[in-house]
């Protein structure tokens, strides 16, 4: 199945969040069906991942947008599992700190987007800026209007430098939010999840609608594109987010660098301290039958 084909906002094409069906599953009818072609994608991002870090001439930004509820942290966990901490990385935005909030708005995200050889995860990201703050009205429209533009021409001059985007809206229903809100509640092992916002924001649900759709439809582009995925489904959403990334890394053209030094000198070099080694570990042996002999005869 071609996710990122189905699944792919084109460019300035307005987006009906409402017609699109979040309990889709394709052609599985269940996580056991799934599982195995997850595993296997899993497997793939965690191989091309050590080939990123090893080329160290490009990098990879993930971006997860989502409602409340929506699974941000269960594709953290489910899909970055194998890859190496070393060269992977997540970062979490929550309300902009004081330092923060006396910059610009991108400042924060910027420092921490991806070196190159990087996998960075946004869960959240630089887009609360036109989506929290539109909604609660904490700035005027006249300034976050103009951030679509600002955050596409930001974007832009990530990709120059090597860094891929793949941006994902994970689209739940209203009836599934609360369910998982109930899962919450009768969980103690959940309960430290729940907040008074969650009930607060679920109440502007509309208003955030509208302004995802304008959202989606202003910021997709062909060198950074949105996604949105089904995920009332957990395991749908881990599938359809892993094939695509799978994919977009396959076409990355990730290979293992030439080898930086003279790999016939290092050869010649490795011999000679192997028979060095080899001579050592004689004379130890040696030395151990002539102390044994000795003592015998003692």
């Amino acid at each position: 199945m071609h996710y990122r084909k189905k699944f792919i906002v084109e460019p300035d094409k307005k987006v009906h969040l409402d017609k699109i069906d979040p309990s889709y599953i394709g052609k599985h009818d269940s996580h056991q069906q799934a599982m195995p072609e997850i595993e296997e994608h899993v497997a793939r991002m965690a191989k091309m991942q050590y080939l990123l870090y090893a080329d160290g001439n490009q990098s990879l930004l993930v971006i997860l947008q989502t409602r409340d509820a929506a699974g941000k942290d269960g594709v953290v966990r489910h899909l970055f599992s194998g890859v190496n901490p070393q060269g992977t990385s997540v970062v979490g935005f929550k309300q902009p700190s004081k330092d923060e909030a006396a910059h610009d708005f991108l400042w924060r995200a910027h420092q921490h987007t991806p070196a190159k050889g990087e996998i960075v995860v946004f869960n959240r990201s630089h887009y609360e800026d036109v989506l929290v703050v539109r909604v609660h009205k904490l700035v005027e429209k006249a300034v976050w209007s103009k951030r679509y533009d600002l955050i596409n021409d930001f974007e832009t001059m990530l990709t120059n430098n090597g860094t891929r985007i793949l941006k994902f809206f994970l689209h739940i229903s209203p009836e599934e939010q609360l369910s998982r809100f109930k899962q919450r509640l009768d969980d103690p092992a959940r309960n430290w999840k729940i907040s008074d916002a969650d009930y607060s924001e679920r109440e502007l649900w509309p208003k955030y609608t509208k302004a995802y759709e304008e959202t989606l439809k202003r910021t997709s582009t062909p060198h950074a594109p949105w996604y949105v995925i089904p995920a009332n489904h957990k395991w749908f959403r881990n599938l359809a987010i892993s094939e695509i990334i799978v994919d977009t890394m396959d076409e990355m053209g990730l290979k293992l660098p030439p080898s930086h030094v003279d790999l016939e000198d290092i050869r010649n070099k490795y011999h000679a301290a192997e028979e060095k080694q080899a001579g050592m570990k004689g004379k130890v042996e040696v030395g151990h039958k002539k102390n044994k002999k000795s003592k015998s005869k003692a």
